[in-house]
C-alpha cells in the first residue's frame, strides 16, 4: 500500500495537479491525527510538509536514541497519511544524503530546516501555510520569517493537544506576585472535572504526597512489572540502521530501543501503564534502583510529547482506574498530578517568559558541564547508574534527573545553558517547552524563582535513602571533606556557604542553611577548598 501511495503521488502527478491551496506545515512533535493544523484539508487542494533535517540533531549534540523515536515516529505518521490518500511531502535522511519523496522541483536546498522550507516553497507555490503553535520559540520565529520573506501567508492554529492555552496561562499568571503549580493545578481539576466529586476533590484532597514517594528499603523493588516492549518493525529498523551509520559518533545506544512510535502503539503502552504499574506508582515514584530504568513509572512522556497520546486519554484512562477501584487514589492522583499540573504548568511558564527565560542564570553559576555526562565515565556510582541508563535508553525518571544528573550540575556551578542543551540532547522526551523550564526552573533554580519555590538541593543521604546507589560506591555520603567524601555532601555545603545570603531570605530554605552555623572557619574553609578541587577535577578534560 505504501508503494502504490508513493506511485500515486510522484512528482510527474504533482506537475499534472492544480494549484496548491494549503501546505501544512508538520513539525516532529506534531505527530497529532487530529491536529487542528488538519481542520479544513481537501486532498484534491492540500499537501502536507515534513523534513527530516541533520542539521536539527547537530546544532546540540543529540543521542541516537533521541534522532531515532523522532525520525521513526515521523515516518510512521507519513505512512499513516498516505494510506488516508494524502499528498504528502516528505525529506527523508540517508547515510549520506537526502531523498524527498512528491515533491518536483529542480535545484538542491540548503540544510537547515528554514532552507528546506523556502526551497519547498518556491517549487510548489501554496497560498498558504498553516501550522499549530511549535513548541519551539526559535522554530516558531524561524517559520514565521521564511513565510514573510517568501510573501505567502501564515496561519499558525491553537494546539488543541494542550488543555490550557497560552493566554488562558497568562490570563491565570496575571497579577500574581508568585506563580506556584499548586494552585494552577487546582484550578486545571475545576476546569476540566478530571478527578472530581462535584465541586470538591475526588478522595476529599487535592494533593496525596504524604501517601507516597517511598524508598524501596534494602530489600529492593523485589519482582517487577516489566513494561510493554515495541520491537522495531521494518521502517524503525531502517531508521535504526541509518542513524547508526549517519550519527556514528553522537553519544548514547541503539541496541535496546523499543519504543512506542506510532499512536496505536502508545495506546497499547498506556493499557498496559494503567493494568500492571499506576497501582504502585505514587507510592514508589522517587524511588531508585540499580539495573532497573522503568519500576514502576510509565514511559508515557515521549508519546505524549510526540503527541502520539492524547493527554485527555490519559486522564481518562488513569481516573478511571480509581473509580473501578482497580488503583488507589494516591497513585492515581499523583500520576495525574504530572499530566493535568505539571505538563500543562511548564508550557505555560515557557510561552510566558521566552524568549528570555533561556538566558537566565539568577545564580551566577558558570562552570563547564563535566565531560562524563556525555559518557558515563565516573566513579561517583549514582551518577554513572543514571547517566549509562541514559544514554542507553534515552531515558530517566523525574528523581533521576532532578536529584542526580540536575542535583550535581546544580551544587557544581555548571552554566543553565549548557545543562539545558544536554537534556534537550540526550531525553527521547525532550521537546524544548517541557525540557528548559524542568532544566532552568525546577532542576537549576537559574530563573530565580519563578518554576520552583526553592533551590532542590541535598547531600549524598538524600540519594542513599532512595536507592541501593551509595552501596557500592567508594564514596561516603556522611562524610563531606576527606578521600571518602562523597562529592554531592561535599557541594551541598559549599552551594550553602556561595549563597547563604540569597538563601537565609528564603523561608522555604532557612532551615538548611542555618545549619552552617554548626561548622567551625576551619571546616567551612576545608569544605570550600575540598569543592574547588572537585571544580577543577571535573573541568580538567572539557575541551
Amino acid at each position: 500500500m505504501r508503494a502504490a501511495a508513493y506511485r500515486e503521488h510522484d512528482p510527474e502527478q504533482m506537475n499534472r495537479d492544480r494549484k496548491l491551496r494549503n501546505l501544512i506545515l508538520v513539525l516532529g512533535d506534531q505527530l497529532d491525527e487530529r491536529s487542528a493544523a488538519f481542520d479544513g484539508f481537501d486532498p484534491r487542494a492540500d499537501a502536507v510538509w515534513m523534513v527530516e533535517v541533520a542539521h536539527e540533531s547537530e546544532k546540540v549534540w543529540v543521542s541516537k536514541p533521541r534522532i531515532a523515536i523522532f525520525l521513526a515516529a515521523m515516518r510512521h505518521f507519513r505512512g499513516a497519511m498516505l494510506e488516508r490518500g494524502w499528498r504528502v511531502f516528505y525529506r527523508a535522511l540517508a547515510v549520506k544524503s537526502a531523498e524527498w519523496n512528491g515533491l518536483p522541483g529542480k535545484g538542491t536546498p540548503g540544510e537547515t530546516f528554514a532552507a528546506q522550507l523556502a526551497w519547498t516553497i518556491a517549487q510548489t507555490h501554496p497560498e498558504k501555510l498553516i501550522i499549530v503553535e511549535p513548541g519551539e520559540w526559535s522554530v516558531r520565529e524561524e517559520i514565521t520569517a521564511v513565510a514573510r520573506d517568501a510573501g505567502v501567508p501564515l496561519e499558525i492554529r491553537t494546539d488543541r493537544h494542550f488543555l490550557c492555552t497560552a493566554a488562558e496561562f497568562a490570563a491565570h499568571a496575571k497579577g500574581r506576585k508568585q506563580l506556584r503549580m499548586e494552585y494552577f493545578y487546582r484550578e486545571m481539576r475545576v476546569k476540566t472535572g478530571v478527578l472530581m466529586d462535584g465541586d470538591k476533590p475526588a478522595g476529599g484532597e487535592w494533593n496525596f504526597d504524604h501517601d507516597n514517594r517511598e524508598s524501596f528499603g534494602k530489600d529492593g523493588p523485589g519482582l517487577l512489572p516489566a513494561p510493554r516492549r515495541f520491537p522495531p518493525d521494518a521502517t524503525t529498523r531502517e531508521v535504526l540502521a541509518m542513524v547508526s551509520a549517519r550519527f556514528a559518533k553522537h553519544p548514547g545506544e541503539l541496541e535496546k530501543f523499543d519504543w512506542p512510535v506510532t499512536a496505536a502503539d502508545a495506546r497499547a503502552a498506556l493499557d498496559d501503564f494503567i493494568a500492571h504499574r499506576l497501582p504502585d506508582f505514587g507510592r514508589w515514584e522517587d524511588a531508585m534502583w540499580s539495573g532497573e530504568p522503568w519500576l514502576y513509572h510509565s514511559r508515557l512522556s515521549a508519546a505524549l510529547n510526540l503527541k502520539l497520546l492524547d493527554p485527555r486519554e490519559v486522564l481518562a484512562a488513569a481516573e478511571r482506574a480509581w473509580r473501578e477501584k482497580r488503583a488507589p487514589i494516591a497513585s492515581v492522583e499523583g500520576f495525574i498530578r504530572q499530566i493535568l499540573g505539571w505538563r500543562e504548568y511548564v508550557r505555560g511558564i515557557y510561552w510566558r517568559f521566552m524568549p528570555g527565560y533561556v538566558g537566565r542564570n539568577a545564580l551566577g553559576a558558570d562552570q563547564p558541564l563535566p565531560p562524563f555526562y556525555w559518557t558515563g565515565e565516573t566513579e561517583m556510582n549514582c551518577l554513572r547508574h543514571a547517566l549509562r541508563q541514559t544514554l542507553d535508553h534515552g531515558y530517566a525518571h523525574h528523581i533521576q534527573r532532578l536529584m542526580v544528573t540536575g542535583l550535581f550540575s546544580l551544587l557544581l556551578g555548571v552554566r543553565p545553558r549548557e545543562i539545558h542543551e544536554w537534556y534537550l540532547a540526550v531525553y527521547v522526551d525532550a521537546v524544548e517547552w517541557v525540557e528548559l523550564p524542568n532544566t532552568l526552573g525546577m532542576s537549576q533554580y537559574a530563573d530565580g524563582g519563578v518554576m520552583a519555590s526553592k533551590p532542590y538541593i541535598a547531600t549524598g543521604k538524600y540519594i542513599q535513602r532512595m536507592s541501593n546507589y551509595c552501596a557500592g560506591c567508594g564514596f561516603d555520603p556522611a562524610e563531606r571533606t576527606g578521600p571518602r567524601a562523597c562529592p554531592f555532601t561535599t557541594l551541598y555545603w559549599d552551594f550553602l556557604l556561595q549563597h547563604e545570603p540569597s538563601l537565609a531570605k528564603n523561608p522555604r530554605i532557612v532551615m538548611q542553611v542555618r545549619n552552617l552555623k554548626r561548622l567551625t572557619a576551619e571546616e567551612k574553609e576545608a569544605i570550600q577548598e575540598q569543592a574547588a578541587q572537585l571544580r577543577k577535577a571535573c573541568a580538567a578534560k572539557v575541551p
